[in-house]
């Protein structure tokens, strides 16, 4: 419960991937994963942090692979350690937090709303990280430093407000 409780505050502060992850239009030397369609493989830092009362923040390593239909995002401490995976496919998604059974879920957007309190736009972040400008109902992107690497989102819409960056590995 801890862990998950950690996870809910790690996404809001760091999301949307995972979101938080998480483009823009270049395509930079180094930068793993930009504007490779067949890319399915990302790592980097993310951050989230959620205008709440009290406001939450939360930040973390990340490795992200797979497709909004199926992958796996996994989530690092500042020290290394493994905070938790979120796996997903058609019809059903688990959390390994690594203390505790298995949590299974009907959907990734179920599991990131109880891990987050909010559904993040998973699928928008996927694009965003392709370099696609993609659009979520109540999220705005910023991809102006995508050729850095750099992707931020906030959401206005449903409250309360967050602001998700993530910086991508070169």
């Amino acid at each position: 419960m801890l862990l998950l409780a950690r996870l809910r505050s790690a996404f809001f502060s760091g999301c949307l991937i995972a979101a938080f992850l998480i483009a823009g239009c270049a395509n930079p030397p180094g930068v793993k994963g930009i504007r490779a369609p067949q890319n399915d493989f990302w790592t980097g830092r993310l951050s989230l942090q959620v205008h709440s009362e009290p406001a939450q923040s939360f930040s973390a390593s990340f490795e992200l692979k797979g497709q909004p239909e199926r992958g796996e995002l996994t989530l690092i401490s500042p020290l290394g350690n493994v905070l938790g995976v979120l796996r997903w496919s058609p019809g059903e998604a688990v959390l390994d937090s690594g203390n505790e059974k298995l949590q299974h879920y009907a959907s990734i957007d179920v599991l990131m709303e109880q891990a987050t309190g909010a559904a993040l736009p998973l699928v928008a972040l996927f694009g965003w990280l392709q370099g696609d400008h993609a659009s979520v109902s109540g999220w705005s992107a910023d991809l102006s430093r995508y050729g850095e690497g750099r992707i931020s989102a906030k959401r206005v819409q449903p409250t309360p407000p967050a602001d998700l960056r993530v910086v991508l590995d070169q």
